[in-house]
């Protein structure tokens, strides 16, 4: 039985993925930049491999990030100031801004200035999937 990864592991890699997707890179290309394989690349995405310390400062440059955009809005282990550890954004918002969809939806909807015609597809697409069945998240 395998171990599940750690969900800092999980979130740093799905960012280091949304990222890769936004410039338009391969696995393999990212892979080349760092001198691996793509199939560890897809390790540290999945968070199925934790990324060492060198390695998350050189894949950030690599991306044109700071390092912490990969930790942003992540799990975190430190309680805040009413005892509770700060609340990451639902899954499902990594999940869906990791896929190729997902980001060009995304992108295209943001250049959207019509505050009335961003509402219409909200309720539009909100319609759609009332129709698809309940919300399973």
């Amino acid at each position: 039985m395998s171990k599940a990864p750690n969900p800092v592991d999980k979130y740093v890699g799905s960012r280091v993925r949304m990222r890769r997707i936004m410039l338009g890179m391969s696995q393999e290309k990212l892979g080349e930049a760092l001198g691996l394989t793509f199939q560890q690349v897809q390790k540290y995405e999945k968070g199925t491999n934790r990324v060492g310390a060198s390695r998350i400062q050189q894949i950030a440059e690599i991306l044109q990030v700071p390092v912490s955009f990969l930790f942003e809005g992540g799990p975190s282990g430190m309680a805040g100031p009413d005892g509770f550890a700060e609340g990451a954004s639902p899954s499902y918002v990594s999940d869906f801004l990791a896929t190729s969809e997902g980001l060009a939806l995304t992108k295209a909807f943001t250049r959207i200035t019509d505050s009335k015609l961003r509402r219409s597809i909200v309720d539009l697409v909100e319609q759609i999937a009332a129709r698809e069945g309940p919300d399973k998240r």
